[in-house]
């Protein structure tokens, strides 16, 4: 990871400060670094020889950073790991910019590998972001938003970069095509069982621990699942509060709508929910070599779902 930041560091360099300012300023501003480590892990568990895990790692984080700053506009967002967001301090043209260069400047790196198949996943996943984000727009608040489609947005725009790089990892190490398979499929469990967690903690963390505010989800209208959970598990009067407040974003109520979320049962369920995706993550690491590396992987699924930031 040493590498990988040092890589990332040199590769934010451009001509025009204020690139330089917004996106060295998201990038270093924290953050779990969880897309480049899974590029790292699946490479090192399926012995990869060569160097271009640590471009790659690089290029998942900045495609990942890049729709932050997307999001983060289109969300009228103002805090992000505790600190405030670009959009916020730069403006939002700004912001959308710089999340252009992001992803372009990610482009010239994966061709710098010169391996068609990188890009293929790669653009295919920016893709599949893109449709994400669209879809949870139109999500946005509607109360009848059913679980199968919040399911279907957090696949697409959280999952899919964690599939991909966990597929890269072992294309890079030339795996069997079962052995990339289920490479992929552990990203693709991991990425939505840390979305059903997020999610989670956005009705049972705090701002400190979570670096965003309490609450976030339900003043942006977004009806994640414990909220659809939530208007399932309660009386109709409660159900029919909660609606309103999903069509409304309304914050007024806030605390009413976290504490029926938080004693229904709703945060139990997804966390439930959160588990067996960790579940099928790991029984996918079955087929990779029994090293250090899948330990960390097997480790890494585990723990998740037991966050609390």
């Amino acid at each position: 990871m040493l590498e990988v930041d040092r890589l990332i560091a040199h590769r934010l360099s451009s001509e025009v400060a204020l690139i330089n300012q917004i996106s060295g300023y998201i990038v270093h501003a924290g953050g779990k670094r969880m897309r480049p480590k899974l590029v790292l892990l699946f490479a090192r568990a399926l012995g990869d020889p060569g160097n271009h895990r640590h471009e790659l790692a690089a290029v998942v984080e900045f495609i990942h950073t890049a729709t932050l700053l997307h999001d983060d506009v289109v969300d009228e967002s103002d805090l992000r790991r505790g600190k405030a967001t670009a959009n916020a301090l730069f403006g939002n043209a700004a912001s959308v910019l710089v999340g252009d260069f992001l992803y372009s400047r990610a482009f010239q790196m994966m061709v710098s590998v010169n391996r068609m198949r990188v890009l293929e996943v790669l653009a295919e996943a920016t893709n599949v972001i893109a449709e994400g984000e669209v879809l949870q727009l139109l999500n946005v608040h509607d109360p009848d938003t059913t679980v199968e489609q919040y399911l279907r947005v957090i696949r697409f725009k959280t999952a899919k970069l964690f599939e991909a790089s966990a597929r890269l990892g072992a294309m890079l190490s030339d795996a069997p095509p079962a052995v990339e398979e289920a490479c992929a499929a552990y990203g693709r469990a991991m990425g939505t069982a840390f979305q059903l967690i997020d999610d989670v903690l956005d009705y049972e963390g705090s701002t400190e621990l979570l670096g965003k505010n309490i609450g976030d989800d339900l003043r942006e209208g977004k009806p994640t699942l414990p909220l659809l959970l939530a208007m399932q598990y309660c009386s109709a009067e409660q159900s029919a509060k909660l609606r309103k407040a999903v069509e409304l974003g309304d914050t007024e109520h806030l605390q009413e709508v976290v504490t029926l979320v938080r004693t229904c049962g709703a945060l139990e369920a997804t966390r439930e929910a959160a588990r067996k995706e960790a579940e099928l993550a790991a029984k996918s690491l079955e087929l990779l070599p029994d090293n250090e590396w899948t330990k960390a992987l097997l480790e890494f699924a585990i723990r998740s779902v037991g966050r609390s930031s």
